[in-house]
C-alpha cells in the first residue's frame, strides 16, 4: 500500500511538472508586455521600412538595442532604467546616398511602486527621459541633447495586458544649427498570453512632431513566442506594422519586425 501510493504520488507529480513549467513560462512571457517589470532584459528589435524619400525609393533597417534593468531601491520603490540604442542602416532615404551607423539614444528612468498591481490594479511608473546625441552620422540624428517627462500605466487582466507609454522631449543644448525637438511619443498597446507562452500584441507607436506639425503612426502586429536556448530564456518575435500616417518624404508602405529578447528573471 505504501509503495502504491509513493507510485501515485510520483506519477501525479511527473504530471503536474511540466503544466507548472508551462505556467511559469506564460508568466514570464506575459511580463514582457509590461514596460516596467521587475524583470533585467536585452531586447533585439529589427525593423525594416521602405518607402522613403520624394520617389519612395529610400529604406531604412534599424536595429534598436534596449537593455531594461530594474533597481530596487527599498521595500516600496523600483528605479527601471530603459534604454533604446539604434543601429541604422539607409540607403537613398536622402536621394542618392546611404548612411550606415548609430543613432541617437533615448535613455529614460521609471520610478514605480514596487507593489503596484498586486491586487489586480494599476500598475504605473513616472519619470525623465533623455536624448543624447550619439548618431555617428549627421542624417541618423538630430545633433540635440533633449529631456523631458515620461509615464506608463497598463492593467494585467487575466491573459490580457493592456496600457500605454508616453515621453515628451525637447532640445535644450545641441548644435544651433539644427532645428529644435519638441516632439511627443504615445504607444497604446495591448496583448494576449496563451498558456503555451505565446504572445500576441498590438500597438500604435504615435510621434507628433510639435515643430513640424507632423504625424508618424506605425500600426504594429506582432507574435512572440518564450522559447529555452540552453538554460537561457529567450523570446523570438516576428511581425508586421502598417504606416497609417506618416511625414512627407516617410514610410509609407508595409513594413515587418523581427526582435529577439534575452531574460534574466530574478
Amino acid at each position: 500500500m505504501h509503495y502504491q501510493l509513493k507510485k501515485l504520488v510520483t506519477v501525479l507529480c511527473l504530471a503536474v511538472s511540466p503544466v507548472m513549467s508551462h505556467a511559469q513560462d506564460a508568466e514570464t512571457a506575459q511580463k514582457l508586455a509590461n514596460p516596467i517589470a521587475d524583470l533585467i532584459s536585452i531586447p533585439f528589435q529589427l525593423n525594416y521600412d521602405r518607402g522613403f524619400g520624394p520617389n519612395g525609393d529610400g529604406s531604412r533597417t534599424t536595429l534598436n538595442i534596449q537593455p531594461v534593468y530594474p533597481f530596487r531601491l527599498n521595500e516600496d520603490w523600483t528605479l527601471i532604467s530603459r534604454t533604446i540604442l539604434p543601429v541604422i542602416w539607409q540607403e537613398d532615404v536622402l536621394p542618392g546616398s546611404d548612411q550606415t551607423g548609430l543613432g541617437d539614444t533615448l535613455q529614460s528612468f521609471f520610478l514605480s511602486p514596487r507593489d503596484a498591481g498586486s491586487d489586480g490594479g494599476l500598475i504605473w511608473g513616472a519619470g525623465l527621459a533623455f536624448g543624447l546625441p550619439t548618431a555617428t552620422d549627421d542624417a541618423l540624428g538630430s545633433e540635440k541633447w533633449t529631456a523631458g517627462p515620461t509615464a506608463t500605466a497598463l492593467r494585467v487582466d487575466g491573459p490580457f495586458t493592456y496600457g500605454a507609454l508616453f515621453n515628451h522631449v525637447w532640445s535644450f543644448a545641441g548644435n544651433g544649427d539644427r532645428r529644435d525637438v519638441n516632439q511627443t511619443f504615445l504607444q497604446p498597446f495591448i496583448s494576449y498570453t496563451s498558456p503555451a507562452a505565446i504572445t500576441i500584441t498590438a500597438s500604435a507607436e504615435t510621434v507628433y512632431d510639435w515643430e513640424e506639425d507632423t504625424w508618424a503612426v506605425p500600426v504594429n502586429l506582432a507574435v512572440s513566442r518564450l522559447v529555452s536556448i540552453g538554460d537561457q530564456p529567450v523570446s523570438l518575435q516576428a511581425g508586421l506594422r502598417y504606416w497609417a500616417e506618416s511625414p512627407s518624404g516617410g514610410p509609407d508602405d508595409l513594413a515587418f519586425r523581427l526582435g529577439m529578447t534575452f531574460l534574466f528573471p530574478r
